[in-house]
């Protein structure tokens, strides 16, 4: 018999740990080759862990909610036959006691030493992980305790730690500190406290909802949000549309929707401005060589999702329209990959989905700029011609800019969606696709 070492895949390159959302099988379960295991969860997405190899599940090394490392060992499996993969022996629950008898020697004893431990006074639980930022930038055990956490009961994230140390310097967190002469007591803000009577119902926010809570907070508290708006005619797309739209399913197999013409025309448009298509680190702005769009997406529980479209200025509109179809359908089904929901440069969210008229979108942080597109509606317009003005009906849509004024002005957020404009208007009704 061999035993076969389950370790935690890499997720991405800006992914390095993930939390045990639910265990699929027990020990003593005989598992089968690409079957999943366990469920778990980053900053973005939910995932499965499949097994690389059959046997019997004969130990798990992490409980539920523990936050893993990538590469770490989370099961062991035993198989029929060939030379064993474990090479060492773990010990370890949701709290990381682990003991490793070869590479991972000198990493054990540097977690004993550590000032940080992995409970605090107040029954906080902190992983190697968040432990090992906290003592490289030399933040106490105190301070650690009075960051706020987005984690399950709230627990410190990676990404806490590092939002902290960002505004560190700015807005250090109000708490304990001890000086030389005396204890100095800092106040720590409290929520508001909501009163709840008997004929109220208290829903607990689901672990994505709270993430994305955070992060729209995070966002306003970070760019300086102005909106422009313009309306657009988009009649030429829409005849074009019913014109072709049967061919088009006939032909490549796709649904052709308004979301993929829309989405090339914004790629477009980012081509011509490409100041739009940056980040802001610090005082240092960071030009992106690359265009890929976000597109906010619906789950079914309701919370929103952002696969992204790498390249999109590269896509045809058949391409754009498989992007945006494969995307959007597999983030309904819960299965993006997270690689597939990081690097957006620039984001586009469709509230006319919802029958809204217009909206004024959050920026997706650590981007500039967020495009809203409105419903489309039948609307009496003015229609200029030589032989005079005439009142016709014509399909309009809002489309609703949010730029980061830090960086982005009024002159540069007008003009992209006044380029938008006639990118969209001036579509030729006869062309193919």
């Amino acid at each position: 018999m061999a035993r076969f070492e389950l370790k935690l895949p890499k997720m991405g390159e800006s992914v390095a740990e993930a939390t045990i959302t639910s265990w699929l099988k027990e020990v003593g379960d005989t598992i089968e080759m690409d079957e999943a295991i366990v469920e778990i969860a980053t900053d973005k997405v939910d995932s499965e862990v499949p097994s690389e190899v059959e046997g019997t599940l004969v130990e798990i090394l992490f409980e539920k909610d523990a936050v893993v490392e990538v590469g770490a060992t989370i099961a062991i499996i035993e198989t029929e036959g060939g030379e064993s993969t474990v090479t060492k022996a773990v010990k370890t629950a949701a709290a990381p006691e682990v003991v490793e008898v070869e590479e991972s020697i000198e990493k054990a004893v540097e977690l004993v030493s550590s000032p940080i431990s992995k409970t605090s006074d107040s029954g906080k639980f902190y992983s190697p992980l968040v432990r090992n930022i906290a003592q490289t930038e030399n933040i106490s055990m105190t301070e650690l305790d009075a960051i706020a956490g987005s984690g399950k009961e709230g627990r410190v994230t990676k990404s806490d730690i590092l939002a902290y140390l960002e505004n560190r310097n700015i807005n250090p967190v109000k708490a304990l500190v001890k000086s030389e002469e005396k204890p100095v007591a800092k106040e720590i803000s409290k929520p508001v406290s909501v009163s709840v009577n008997g004929e109220d119902e208290v829903i607990e926010m689901s672990r994505m909802g709270k993430l994305i809570a955070k992060h729209m907070v995070d966002s306003v508290q970070t760019s300086a949000h102005v909106q422009s708006f313009i309306e657009i005619d988009v009649t030429n797309i829409v005849k074009w549309r019913t014109k072709v739209k049967d061919a088009f399913l006939k032909r490549e197999g796709e649904k052709l929707t308004f979301t993929p013409i829309l989405m090339q025309a914004v790629a477009t448009t980012i081509k011509k401005y490409p100041m739009i298509n940056i980040a802001l680190n610090g005082d240092t702005i960071i030009k992106k060589k690359n265009i890929n769009l976000g597109m906010a997406a619906a789950l079914p529980d309701g919370n929103l999702i952002v696969p992204v479209i790498k390249n999109a200025d590269q896509l045809n509109l058949v391409g754009m329209t498989k992007a945006v179809n494969d995307l959007a359908g597999r983030a309904r089904g819960n299965q993006l990959k997270p690689d597939e929901i990081q690097g957006g440069t620039y984001t586009v969210t469709n509230v006319g989905s919802f029958g809204s008229v217009m909206g004024t979108p959050i920026i997706n942080q650590p981007q500039v700029a967020i495009l809203a597109l409105g419903a489309i509606r039948k609307v009496p317009a003015v229609i200029e011609t030589p032989d005079g003005d005439f009142i016709g009906i014509r399909q309009k849509m809002f489309v609703s800019h949010s730029y980061d004024h830090r960086v982005v002005n009024g002159a540069l957020g007008g003009m992209f969606i006044k380029t938008l404009k006639e990118i969209i208007e001036s579509w030729d009704v006869n062309q193919d696709f």
